[in-house]
């Protein structure tokens, strides 16, 4: 009885590992990447764990800590948008706008560190994490002039998503444009 049990058990788990959808993979032999998708939990969510991560980054380096600003919050989602409507992911707005254009247009008064934009269908970590690896990126998110952050995104029902993130510090500081896209951050 016993034997015929564990047979059976054997048969079962190998059936269910044979139901279990397989990876696929591209041309080049490696796992295609599974598109994010972001829940309406996390969307809420996404700008505590951006700013989260981005001053921890900036503690290690003695940077003060930046605040979330709703105004460049605005900018940031706004060109997400667009960026998404013009299927390009470029700095410039479909009405010729500049970074500096959006965030006055959102009220925001202090001055523009730089803008990040990526087109990407990973998360805002790994997104993160892209513009970390890049110096013009990097200098966005690190440079202690920066007190202030927006963050915003787009999410396209095939899952690619268009990210935005503004930095911005108090008035009266230079302006300085130092922001970019990352070249293929998370594609």
């Amino acid at each position: 009885m016993l034997k015929l049990s564990t047979l059976a058990l054997v048969s079962v788990l190998a059936l269910a590992a044979c139901q279990q959808p397989q990876q696929q993979l591209g041309p080049d032999g490696q796992p295609l990447p599974v598109a994010y998708r972001i829940t309406a939990r996390e969307e809420a969510q996404i700008p505590g764990r951006v700013l989260g991560q981005i001053n921890a980054l900036r503690a290690n380096v003695g940077a003060p800590a930046m605040v979330q600003n709703p105004m460049l919050d605005a900018a940031a989602k706004a060109h997400a948008n667009d960026m998404a409507a013009q299927n390009r992911a470029w700095h410039f707005g479909s009405d010729s706008s500049s970074p500096l254009d959006r965030v006055r247009r959102q009220g925001y008064s202090g001055h523009l560190i730089g803008e990040n934009i990526s087109e990407t269908y990973e998360n805002e970590i790994t997104t993160l994490n892209a513009w970390m690896q890049t110096r013009d990126t990097r200098d966005v998110i690190m440079d202690p002039r920066a007190t202030d952050l927006g963050i915003g995104w787009y999410q396209e029902p095939s899952g690619k998503i268009w990210w935005v993130l503004v930095t911005g510090g108090a008035a009266g500081m230079a302006t300085t444009m130092a922001g970019g896209f990352a070249p293929g951050a998370g594609i």
